[in-house]
């Protein structure tokens, strides 16, 4: 896998509608609670500081974003659950724009669930992750934010969050944008599943 693929990402969509999309040979989505680093991460994986707009706001995802990796071949931003300074009625709204994606894309490969190392796994994150063991999804847990707690703790939270959210420890990705800790790693696993 050469890391120039990733490099190469450009916009390609963004949409209020999964039926909005168009064709894709292979895509795979980032989910989580707002605020968790969905898009510094694709920016991160792609090398490119300002692929993907970020801020310190939680919500300021609302659409469903495209990055292209080569033809046909997608990373997607979606919109963040829980905590976001919005309405019950546009919270609603994502969270059906996400099923509907979910339900509706057969080039969709895998979802991967970004839980925070800091905060740990919320409600929200285990609602994700059992409805998506229920749809037979693949599925990936990342989690985010590792800089922020110290070796020893992470230790601990290794242990605690494959517990916690009933995964096997070598199965969840560990990674810090801010450092670049676990991206190459990440670039990997997500060239397999869009088979670059």
């Amino acid at each position: 896998m050469s890391k120039s693929v990733f490099n190469a990402a450009q916009f390609h969509a963004c949409v209020d509608s999964a039926d909005k999309l168009d064709y894709a040979q292979a895509e795979v989505a980032f989910v989580g609670r707002s605020n968790v680093g969905k898009s510094s991460l694709v920016n991160a994986i792609c090398g490119r500081r300002l692929l993907a707009k970020i801020s310190k706001t939680p919500g300021k995802t609302r659409t469903i974003n495209v990055f292209s990796i080569g033809y046909g071949k997608w990373i997607v931003d979606l919109p963040g659950y829980g905590f976001a300074a919005v309405s019950i009625k546009e919270k609603d709204n994502w969270k059906y724009m996400i099923e509907c994606y979910f339900s509706g894309r057969p080039s969709l490969k895998a979802i991967f669930v970004l839980v925070d190392a800091h905060v740990g796994a919320t409600v929200l994150d285990r609602q994700m992750l059992a409805w998506l063991k229920s749809t037979a999804r693949p599925y990936r847990v990342i989690v985010n934010k590792i800089d922020r707690i110290t070796q020893t703790k992470l230790v601990e939270q290794r242990r605690s969050l494959a517990l916690d959210l009933g995964v096997m420890p070598e199965h969840i990705l560990w990674v810090s944008t801010k450092k670049g800790t676990g991206i190459k790693e990440l670039q990997s696993v997500i060239s397999g599943f869009l088979l670059l």
